[in-house]
């Protein structure tokens, strides 16, 4: 009997050349998926849009995306190798005709048979034959080998895990969001490194906004000049330093003309300084908070963590608005009923640690309408607060552990440390704005990709669009 199987087997076990007689066949069935397509292009090097691209492929005489032909030469391989002969087996020769394009969501049974055998030389020549799920064949072809001569059986090597993610994916489809809104006037502070103002210039052209370069004159100018671009003189609001360009930028959202902040080459804080000033400055009755959006590979979608840069220790009051700020955001970008979890380090509350008290006081505010919008739960420990499986081994019942969006640590510390092992050990990317103002600042770093700053002003984008529906 063929041997037919899905999955890698245990054991791999040859047939040696003094084994194998005419006929004798093996075989493996494969279902082709997205993910395949890719990890072969990530392989070989092949990017031809009709693998990859399905627009294009739309337009081409099969109407859809198609497997690379050698992704089947590849299943031959396989069988031959592990299967029959299987280990010891070198390859020789190999002539493959394609009939037939392969879909995603095929079945293909790849099936090779003996078909000649040289024992004096030890060359086999077998048939090969893929057919997809409705027995139409869709490669045809010959394959000669060496086959072994020696009994070899062993345990399957342990492959590594592949991660198939796109960096900034989720970042892109957040711009693309933000591009049905025109741009949004936006004063950058102080853009007088190349950084900050080439991050400015991305979003301009990305049409995320219409910037005002707040800063001394000459430096902003001489900075454009290193860089290669041409600033409308116009929109340049001169001012004397970093300082004084925080102070005249909000002096800009003052007077209306612009609806939004984007830090350049100046401290968080001496922005924040000018922001926060009682008199002159842009607060509400809102506690001013960061969030940083993290696009995380393996993570099914968009995690934000609040707060890793403005709240050292959030009291209650202060906890709350930070709460409130995030689940705003998460509603402005689409997500109808966002789920937070306050963090601890337990799911229960304790006295011996305070951050659940203030956690357990947050879901009452929200059962009692004092937080609107979403779904609030805590005390959660940060696997309780991600993982189905964690929650299911521990038994939690809830609506949000698990299935947290938004990441709500008790302190700075944790928060930021959150964060950047994030970054740092699990490659995600992350685009930080600053909420509770007047008016979204986005926040970028020196080490922000530019998928990274081109979401920070898509989340400031979407952001300022949601307040302006919002009855004032």
């Amino acid at each position: 009997m063929p041997e037919s199987d899905d999955t890698t087997p245990d054991r791999i076990e040859n047939r040696t050349l003094d084994e194998l007689g005419i006929g004798d066949s093996a075989e493996m069935v494969r279902v082709l998926a997205q993910e395949d397509i890719e990890l072969f292009a990530v392989m070989s090097g092949d990017v031809n849009p009709a693998h990859l691209d399905a627009d294009y492929a739309d337009d081409t005489q099969f109407h859809h995306v198609v497997a690379h032909g050698m992704w089947g030469g590849a299943l031959i391989s396989a069988v031959l190798g592990t299967r029959l002969p299987g280990p010891g087996t070198i390859y020789t020769d190999q002539s493959l005709h394609f009939k037939r394009p392969v879909a995603i969501g095929d079945s293909v049974t790849v099936r090779v048979t003996v078909a000649e055998i040289d024992r004096d030389s030890g060359k086999v020549t077998l048939d090969c034959l893929c057919r997809n799920q409705h027995g139409a064949v869709v490669i045809d072809g010959r394959a000669e080998v060496l086959a072994p001569r020696h009994k070899i059986s062993r345990a399957t090597a342990t492959l590594p895990t592949v991660r198939m993610h796109k960096p900034g994916a989720r970042f892109n489809a957040l711009v693309e969001q933000a591009h049905e809104l025109p741009p949004m006037p936006t004063a950058v502070v102080h853009p007088c490194d190349s950084l900050s103002l080439l991050g400015a210039i991305q979003a301009q052209q990305a049409g995320l906004i219409e910037p005002f370069w707040v800063g001394p004159r000459a430096k902003i100018e001489a900075t454009a000049s290193d860089a290669g671009v041409t600033l409308e003189t116009d929109r340049i609001i001169d001012a004397a330093h970093s300082h004084g360009a925080a102070e005249a930028a909000v002096a800009l959202v003052r007077e209306g003309r612009a609806e939004a902040l984007m830090k350049g080459k100046l401290h968080t804080d001496e922005l924040l300084e000018a922001v926060l000033d009682r008199d002159a400055g842009l607060r509400t009755e809102r506690r001013l908070s960061h969030v940083f959006a993290l696009d995380v590979p393996d993570h099914e979608r968009l995690l934000f963590i609040t707060d890793a840069a403005i709240n050292i220790a959030p009291d209650l009051p202060t906890l709350a608005d930070i709460v409130q700020n995030a689940l705003d955001l998460a509603i402005a970008l689409g997500i109808e009923t966002p789920r937070a979890a306050i963090l601890s380090a337990v799911e229960t509350v304790t006295s011996k640690l305070p951050s659940t008290l203030l956690a357990a006081s947050i879901c009452k505010m929200h059962d009692r309408g004092q937080i609107t919008g979403g779904l609030v739960d805590g005390p959660l420990a940060f696997d309780n607060a991600i993982s189905p499986e964690a929650v299911k081994a521990k038994g939690i019942t809830s609506d949000v552990a698990g299935l947290a969006d938004i990441l709500v640590a008790p302190n700075l510390e944790s928060a930021n440390m959150i964060s950047k092992q994030l970054i740092h050990l699990a490659d995600a990317e992350a685009a930080g704005v600053a909420l509770g103002a007047r008016v979204p600042i986005m926040l970028t770093s020196r080490s922000d990709s530019v998928a990274a700053r081109l979401a920070s002003a898509a989340l400031a984008r979407l952001l300022a669009a949601a307040d302006a529906k919002v009855p004032a």
